[in-house]
């Protein structure tokens, strides 16, 4: 029989496991849910169920006893029997592991799976879409944004939990959404803690890699992302090139981030801005949180590096096109978030070729506009730094 909520704030689990499977920003905003875990159950066997290329970065972690992977690119095969046969597999190891809770933060119809092999009988996880979440927001969204934003549980995945997450209202930023937990365990009220270690070998690498750009130690670091998963993200090529050459007349230098599927993007605006790095590709996970916490601020589209940079304490500027800064923006960060205030964002499509308006959110924002935003940052901390010392 399923235990009511409040039960659980008593209860001692020993066997945690947290599903997250995807993407980069998706499992930094998780950690202040592991961080209130590890506190509330500093004992137990806490593992982490991720996809490979958050594996690396996962491991680093000491609040973490044992990270499980996914191969879920080879899931998108389906004709394959290899990829169902490693599913099978994992599924069939995560009910030997006995976990007595699961915490589903991914909520798709694969991780919803994996949540339901384990056989918990604590699985948490958010509850299925309802119209009310809706009506409680005061917000006058565009309805492609209604149509295609975040509203729950999707693929039938709130089929697999025994506990589900109800959210008051959709006006909630991920991070807030997954601390939905909090209550329902009786972890500790206090602020997001974004904490995790970054290895002296991560920070060694990057040190050396930057010196071999001809950066040295007290040279101050622009970082930029200009990549994205969604076309519809992504700012102009010569948008962040031009904030690339003003940073690099001032002296600074500035590295261009991504996967190394965008490496050839990152070249293209590098051709842009001279003396500018491509270190797309070439770092890991934990070298890139290493590259970040040296930067002095990061320029980015709505993508993983500015999450990234939240839970580093690193100042960010975030360029927001067709998503909503209310949901997906940096954390408590209201003054990191250039747009362009259109009718029609934000509209969550994915694709250029479904937008009817020339891709007017991102195009209509200058580099001029960032730039300034980014000067007044750097000199609000350059004030604040005065003012602390």
């Amino acid at each position: 029989m399923t235990l009511p909520s409040t039960s659980l704030c008593g209860r001692e689990f020993e066997r945690i496991l947290l599903i997250k499977l995807s993407a980069m920003g998706d499992v930094v905003q998780t950690m202040p849910v592991l961080n209130k875990l590890r506190r509330r159950y500093p004992a137990a066997r806490l593992d982490w169920l991720t996809t490979p290329p958050f594996a690396e970065f996962l491991r680093q972690n000491h609040k973490i006893s044992n990270v499980l992977e996914f191969a879920r690119d080879e899931w998108r095969q389906p004709w394959r029997l290899g990829p169902l046969a490693d599913a099978a597999r994992l599924a069939a190891k995560l009910r030997d592991l006995r976990y007595d809770l699961v915490l589903d933060l991914q909520g798709q119809f694969r991780s919803a799976v994996f949540a339901r092999a384990t056989a918990a009988a604590v699985r948490i996880g958010f509850a299925r879409p309802h119209p009310r979440a809706w009506r409680a927001s005061s917000r006058n969204l565009p309805e492609e944004a209604r149509k295609h934003a975040w509203q729950g549980a999707r693929e039938a995945s709130w089929l697999a939990y025994t506990h589900p997450i109800k959210l008051p209202t959709l006006d909630l930023h991920a991070v807030d959404r997954y601390l939905g937990v909090v209550p329902m365990l009786g972890l500790d009220e206090d602020p997001a803690d974004f904490s995790f270690p970054i290895s002296p070998t991560a920070r060694e690498r990057i040190e050396a890699l930057l010196q071999r750009h001809g950066i040295a130690a007290s040279t101050k670091l622009l970082v930029m992302a200009p990549g994205a998963n969604w076309e519809t993200k992504r700012w102009h090529n010569e948008g962040f090139a031009a904030v690339a050459r003003h940073f690099l007349q001032r002296r600074y230098g500035v590295a261009l981030i991504g996967a190394p599927s965008e490496r050839a993007l990152c070249a293209q605006i590098a051709r842009r801005a001279p003396g500018s790095m491509n270190l797309a590709g070439e770092t890991t996970l934990s070298e890139l949180a290493a590259l970040i916490r040296r930067a002095a601020l990061c320029v980015t589209n709505d993508s993983g590096p500015t999450h990234l940079a939240v839970a580093l304490d690193r100042s960010v500027i975030s360029i927001f096109g067709p998503t909503d800064p209310v949901w997906a923006g940096p954390y408590h960060r209201a003054d990191a978030v250039v747009r362009a205030e259109l009718a029609c964002a934000p509209c969550y499509l994915r694709r250029l070729s479904r937008c009817r308006h020339a891709h007017a959110c991102m195009q209509e924002i200058s580099p001029r506009a960032v730039i300034e935003q980014v000067e007044k940052l750097l000199a609000d901390n350059t004030v604040m730094l005065a003012t602390s010392t």
